[in-house]
């Protein structure tokens, strides 16, 4: 719940800012949200109707309110860290990890912007494949990252890939559940039903992402242990002295 509300409190002005200044095709945030959310005809209208133009967010926007959103975007960033140091059972890093908390930002936001850009350069299996490598490699790195390498590379492998499968398996609940949802929502409630249907898409968002941090946790715990036993079993049995 609390990654859901920052991520549109703090994290979303600022993704609107930067789909906006997009210097390639300048389609806004609302499409950002409609690909993560693999939304189609009216649900994608309905989402698309939230927010301004990319014109009128360039137009409104100064350079404070880009330095004050970025400071806003690291309280995000503090939470999936904090998240993800409970996760793995650490202890709250040192007050000087505000940068690695802008650096993952700003890693997250390069990987959104690429992730929607491949839309129009690949399609089919392609853009299939590449978002998997790419996910991966961003949950693995970025979370490697945030712990302060406090957690080895191996251990957390499972966990990125745990996300990355969970993020999919989101995409596919989201095209059967969240679609209708949305246009009924839409229909009944204006605009506030369209913001509680992508509110409710950002806690699941927050489920995987720190759900996968548990699993790796789990499936490193049950590796350890295993090769304990079998450590064990090979010098002779937990009742032979050392």
């Amino acid at each position: 719940m609390g990654f859901a509300a920052l991520g549109l409190v703090t994290l979303a002005p600022l993704l609107i800012v930067v789909a906006a200044a997009d210097p390639f095709r300048r389609r806004g945030f609302a499409m950002w949200i409609v690909d993560g959310m693999g939304l189609s005809g009216h649900s994608a209208r309905a989402v698309q109707e939230l927010f301004a133009s990319p014109r009128q967010v360039i137009s409104t926007t100064g350079l404070v309110s880009v330095v004050a959103l970025a400071v806003f975007g690291l309280t995000f960033a503090a939470s999936v860290q904090t998240g993800y140091e409970k996760s793995w059972g650490l202890s709250v890093g040192p007050w000087h990890r505000l940068w690695r908390q802008a650096v993952w930002l700003a890693a997250l936001i390069a990987f959104l912007y690429v992730a929607v850009q491949t839309r129009d350069v690949l399609s089919g299996a392609f853009r299939v494949v590449a978002a998997l490598a790419v996910g991966t490699a961003f949950f693995w790195g970025g979370q490697h990252f945030l712990l302060g390498a406090r957690v080895p590379w191996r251990s957390l492998l499972p966990g990125a890939v745990a996300t990355v499968v969970g993020l999919v398996g989101l995409r596919v609940v989201s095209g059967l559940v969240f679609v209708p949802l949305i246009v009924s929502s839409a229909v009944s409630y204006g605009p506030v039903g369209t913001v509680l249907m992508i509110e409710c898409w950002l806690v699941g968002v927050g489920y995987v992402i720190f759900g996968g941090a548990l699993l790796g946790r789990h499936f490193h715990r049950s590796a350890s242990a295993e090769r304990c036993n079998a450590a064990r079993s090979k010098d002779g049995g937990p009742g032979t002295p050392a």
